[in-house]
C-alpha cells in the first residue's frame, strides 16, 4: 500500500508542479506532462518502477478519450465524414506508409522489416493530437476535423496491422520471436484456434452487441441505476459499461479505442449524453496526463546518447516525411490555409500504437530487439516534438492567416460618409442594419476568406487593414461623418480608436468593448459612444428572467430600461478615476469607486427596481449617491 501510495504522489506532484508552468508559458498541458515525466524518470529508475506496465494501464485514457469524441457525434455525422475517412485517411496510412519503407529500404533493411517500420511509424498520436486540439479548441474547425478524421482512420488501420505483420516474419528472427511470444501472456482471447471467417464472425457479433448495448439496453440500465439515486453509482456503471466494451473489444481482437467510439457514436443521441460526458471526462484527463507522463519517464536516456545524432535524424526525418505526405494529402484533398498546416503538424508525429505494434513485431519474429529499442525512441521523441509543432503552429502559422494574408490591400473606389471596420458578428449586423435603412457604408476586413464569402451573397466590401493610416485615408476618414470599430483584438481597437478620436475629432467614433474594463480604456482614450459587445444581450435576458419569475412583461421591461439607465451612469461616474496605466488592483481611486458602485449604488438601484415592480415608483428618481462626469455614454 505505501508503494502504491508513494507512486500516485510522486506522480501527482510532478503533473501538479510542471503543467502549470507549461500552461502560463503557452506550451500546452501536453508538453507539461511530457517534461514531468522526464524529471521523475531518475526516481523512478531508483524505486524500480515498471513504467512500461503503468503506460499500458494509463492507455485506457486514449480509450476513455474515444468514447467522448464519439459522444459528440452521430451516426448521420459519421457518414457525413466517410469521403474523408477514406481519402485523407487513407491516402496518409498509405502514402506514409510507403515513403517510410522506402526510406528505411535505402537505409538498408530488408522490405519486410521496411514495411514493418513503415506501418509502425505511419500512425500518429491520437492522445496529443485530441487533447491539444480540444484544448485549444481547433477540434470543430476545418482542420480539426480533418485531422479527426485522419486519426479515426488510423485506429481502424490498427486492426489490419496486426494481421499483416505475422505474414513479415524473417526465418533468422522465428526461434527468438517464438521464445519472446512464449514467454508473452495474451490475456483473454475470444477468437484463439479460430480460422479467418470464423474470427471475422466474432468480430461482426461483437461489433453487433455494442451496437445494441448503445441502442437498446443503455435507457433501462441507467433508469434502473437511477432508482438509487446515487451520482457515484452513475459514475460507476458509466465506467464499467466503456471498461466492458473496451475488455470485449480486446477479447475479439479488436481495437478497444475504435470499440469505445462506436459505443460513443450509438449512445450521441441518447437522454444520457450529457451526463456520460461529464461524469467521464475527469478520468479522460487524469489517464492521459498519466500516460503522458510514462512517454515522458519511457525515454532510455543511455541508449538515447549512446546513439544521439542516429536517432535524432531518424526522428527529424520522420516527422519531415510524414509532414510532407500530410501536406499533399490536405492539398489533394482541397485543404486551404491554415487548416491544411493544421493537419501536416498536428499529425507529423509518431503515436502510442507504435509502442503496441513494436513489441507485437518483436514477438512475431518481425524486428529484432535491438531495432526495435531505437525505434521506441523515436516514436518518443517525436512525441514529444509533437507540443513544439503545436507552438509553431499557433506562433507562426495561424497568425499570417487570422490577421491576414500576402495580398495587397483592395483598391476604394467608392467613399462614404460612414467606414466600418471589420464586418464579423458585429460589424456585419451593423452594416445590414444601415443598408436597410438606405445608408451607403464603406466596409473594410482584414479576412480575406470572408470577404470572399460575402462577395459570393453580393455584399460589397474591401479587403485590407483598417489600423493603416494610409488605408483610412483612401477611404475617405476626412470626410467621414461615423466610423464604427467592430475589429477583432482588444489592444488593436483601442489603438484604432486612438488614433481617428486624436486625428479626425470631427468623426463620431463608435467602438465595440470586449469587456467592463475595455469601456474604460476607450473611454479614457476619448471614446464617447462604447457598446459593450455582450451587454445588450445580457440586459435583454435578465429581462426575460423577470418574466419567468411571474414579473408582467411590460413592468419587466421598465425594470431592465431602469437598470441599464443606472448601470451606465456609474459606469461614467467610475469612469474618470480608471487609469491605463495603472493596473485596476493597484489604483485605490478606482477600487473605492467600484465598492460604491457594489455597494451604495446597488442598493439604491434594488430599492427602485423593487418599486418600479410594486408599483409604488416616483415620477423621477434621485439622482445616483457617486459623483462623476457628466457626460453620457451609450454602451
Amino acid at each position: 500500500m505505501t508503494d502504491f501510495l508513494l507512486l500516485a504522489f510522486i506522480f501527482l506532484v510532478a503533473g501538479v508542479v510542471s503543467v502549470p508552468i507549461a500552461a502560463r508559458l503557452g506550451l500546452g498541458s501536453v508538453l507539461g506532462y511530457l517534461i514531468a515525466g522526464i524529471a521523475i524518470s531518475p526516481l523512478l529508475t531508483a524505486l524500480g518502477v515498471d513504467v512500461v506496465s503503468i503506460q499500458q494501464f494509463a492507455e485506457f485514457g486514449v480509450v476513455i478519450m474515444l468514447f467522448l469524441v464519439g459522444l459528440e457525434l452521430n451516426p448521420k455525422g459519421l457518414w457525413s465524414m466517410r469521403t474523408r475517412l477514406m481519402g485523407l485517411g487513407g491516402g496518409q496510412v498509405v502514402l506514409t506508409t510507403a515513403a517510410l519503407t522506402g526510406g528505411a529500404m535505402l537505409l538498408g533493411q530488408p522490405w519486410t522489416m521496411a514495411l514493418a517500420i513503415g506501418l509502425i511509424l505511419s500512425l500518429s498520436s491520437t492522445a496529443i493530437a485530441l487533447q491539444t486540439l480540444q484544448e485549444k479548441g481547433l477540434l470543430a474547425g476545418d482542420g480539426g476535423r480533418a485531422s479527426f478524421a485522419v486519426l479515426l482512420f488510423e485506429d481502424i488501420a490498427v486492426i489490419p496491422m496486426l494481421a499483416l505483420i505475422p505474414l513479415l516474419a524473417l526465418p533468422e528472427l522465428m526461434a527468438a520471436g517464438a521464445a519472446g511470444a512464449g514467454n508473452q501472456s495474451n490475456g483473454m482471447s475470444l477468437v484463439d484456434g479460430l480460422n479467418g471467417w470464423q474470427t471475422a464472425l466474432v468480430n461482426l457479433g461483437a461489433v453487433g452487441f455494442v451496437i445494441v448495448l448503445g441502442s437498446y439496453l443503455t435507457r433501462p440500465i441507467f433508469r434502473y441505476i437511477a432508482l438509487a439515486n446515487l451520482r457515484e453509482l452513475f459514475v460507476a456503471t458509466a465506467l464499467m459499461m466503456v471498461v466492458g466494451i473496451a475488455l470485449l473489444m480486446s477479447a475479439v481482437g479488436l481495437s478497444p479505442a475504435l470499440g469505445t467510439f462506436l459505443a460513443g457514436v450509438v449512445l450521441a443521441n441518447s437522454e444520457y449524453r450529457h451526463e456520460l460526458s461529464g461524469d467521464i471526462d475527469p478520468f479522460r484527463g487524469l489517464l492521459l496526463g498519466l500516460f503522458f507522463m510514462t512517454v515522458g519517464a519511457a525515454i532510455n536516456f543511455g541508449l538515447l546518447f549512446d546513439n544521439f545524432f542516429p536517432i535524432l535524424a531518424l526522428t527529424i526525418g520522420v516527422i519531415l516525411l510524414k509532414g510532407l505526405t500530410l501536406f499533399i494529402i490536405g492539398w489533394l484533398g482541397r485543404m486551404k490555409g491554415s487548416d491544411r498546416w493544421l493537419m501536416t503538424l498536428g499529425l507529423a508525429q509518431t503515436g502510442e500504437f507504435g509502442f503496441v505494434l513494436l513489441s507485437f513485431s518483436v514477438a512475431n519474429a518481425v524486428l529484432p530487439q535491438a531495432l526495435a529499442d531505437q525505434l521506441l525512441l523515436v516514436i518518443a521523441l517525436s512525441m514529444l516534438a509533437a507540443p513544439a509543432l503545436f507552438i509553431i503552429y499557433d506562433r507562426v502559422i495561424a497568425p499570417r492567416f487570422v490577421t491576414g494574408d500576402d495580398r495587397d490591400a483592395d483598391t476604394i473606389e467608392e467613399t462614404s460618409h460612414i467606414i466600418i471596420a471589420g464586418r464579423g458578428r458585429v460589424g456585419g449586423m451593423v452594416d445590414r442594419m444601415l443598408s436597410v435603412a438606405g445608408y451607403k457604408t464603406t466596409v473594410i476586413d482584414y479576412s480575406s476568406q470572408q470577404l470572399e464569402n460575402l462577395r459570393k451573397f453580393g455584399v460589397q466590401a474591401y479587403f485590407g487593414d483598417a489600423t493603416r493610416p494610409d488605408l483610412l485615408n483612401a477611404a475617405g476618414i476626412k470626410d467621414a461623418k461615423l466610423f464604427v470599430v467592430a475589429i477583432d483584438g482588444k489592444d488593436q481597437i483601442t489603438e484604432l480608436v486612438r488614433y481617428v478620436v486624436s486625428t479626425y475629432p470631427h468623426v463620431h467614433v463608435m467602438a465595440r468593448a470586449v469587456n467592463r474594463h475595455h469601456v474604460y480604456e476607450l473611454w479614457a482614450v476619448g471614446c464617447r459612444d462604447i457598446i459593450r459587445e455582450t451587454y445588450d444581450s445580457s440586459i435583454r435576458m435578465g429581462r426575460s428572467a423577470f418574466e419567468a419569475l411571474g414579473v408582467p412583461r411590460d413592468t419587466a421591461q421598465a425594470m431592465a430600461d431602469h437598470f441599464d439607465m443606472r448601470d451606465r451612469q456609474s459606469m461614467i461616474s467610475v469612469a474618470d478615476a480608471y487609469d491605463v496605466n495603472i493596473p485596476a488592483v493597484e489604483n485605490e481611486a478606482y477600487m473605492t469607486r467600484v465598492r460604491q458602485v457594489l455597494g451604495p449604488i446597488n442598493d439604491q438601484v434594488g430599492e427602485e427596481m423593487n418599486s418600479i415592480r410594486d408599483g409604488t415608483a416616483p415620477e423621477e428618481f434621485p439622482p445616483l449617491r457617486v459623483e462623476g462626469p457628466d457626460e453620457g455614454d451609450r454602451g
